[in-house]
């Protein structure tokens, strides 16, 4: 498995550069256990993924996951990996990313998804006792934005940004104004209040999916393209070094972005190893996973 990743880096290295020639991508990461020796134990290291999906609004259709892989998770990881990006990027609240905002190269579009999530859990945790008619009501307002993202996919990006600013606009505004108004009157030590701070803060980073359409209203794009990993690390249970998670993320990065293209992953990469070797570096666009799609 090693060798055929070295092998095949290139390939992964390509599909990372088309990701960062997007006008907007999608952002996330995950933790994973990593064997340090000498311990006796494992740390926690990170998978980071950032994919390139234009479906929603027509946009390019060469669809591409890169994975990378990191022993922390600091924020000069992220700045390394995107050092040539210029562009939006979707994403959590984490941090780290702040440095890249800074830089102004990279304009960050919040996630409606994390805000909702907040809401849930804190419902859920009263259904006991009935639920929280606060938390019910923000569930039931965010559930109205995404109604309006439901009838705008697939549309021109001239008629998504007309229902967002006709339909999507006047439910938020109103959704920021009344979260404001629902604080006062509960305690700020609790849940809810954490929760309704929380969306109040990243609304304003999300507004700029209003006036754009080539930006969505939540990351759960890169939140899927964790999902193998997610599922995968319960069987094989942690990266064995630091070059071991480098290789996997290149798998991740060639076998995800073909099942986002409708390509068979085993077909194409056997067609791939058997003629990589000899193919010029200056071609490796014929080997992508959509030029495969075609043939």
């Amino acid at each position: 498995m090693g060798k055929s990743s070295a092998l095949l880096e290139p390939l992964a290295d390509a599909i990372g550069r088309h990701v960062q020639r997007g006008q907007a991508i999608f952002a996330d990461d995950t933790p994973v256990k990593m064997q340090a020796p000498g311990t006796g134990r494992t740390k926690t290291a990170r998978f980071w993924t950032y994919v390139r999906d234009e479906r929603p609004w027509a946009g390019d259709t060469r669809r591409a996951a890169w994975y990378q892989f990191s022993v922390d998770r600091k924020g000069i990881r992220t700045i390394s990996h995107l050092k040539d990006y210029s562009g939006w990027m979707h994403a959590d609240g984490y941090a780290g990313f702040e440095k890249l905002y800074q830089t102004g190269r990279i304009r960050e579009v919040a996630c409606m998804a994390h805000v909702r999530r907040k809401f849930v859990d804190v419902h859920q945790s009263a259904i006991s006792h009935g639920g929280s008619a606060i938390a019910e009501e923000a569930i039931m307002r965010i559930a109205a934005l995404y109604a309006v993202e439901k009838e705008a996919r697939g549309s021109s990006p001239e008629e998504r940004v007309r229902l967002r600013q006709l339909k999507a606009k006047p439910v938020l505004d109103d959704f920021e104004q009344w979260l404001g108004a629902q604080l006062t009157l509960i305690s700020g030590k609790t849940p809810l209040a954490e929760a309704i701070r929380y969306a109040l803060t990243r609304i304003k980073r999300l507004r700029p999916y209003l006036d754009h359409s080539i930006l969505e209203l939540d990351n759960n794009t890169a939140e899927r393209g964790m999902r193998a990993i997610a599922i995968g690390r319960k069987n094989w249970l942690f990266a064995g070094s630091e070059r071991g998670g480098r290789s996997a993320a290149i798998v991740y990065t060639l076998i995800e972005t073909a099942k986002l293209n409708g390509v068979d992953p085993q077909a194409w990469l056997t067609d791939v190893l058997g003629s990589i070797a000899d193919h010029k570096i200056t071609r490796l666009d014929e080997l992508m996973p959509w030029s495969y799609a075609q043939e």
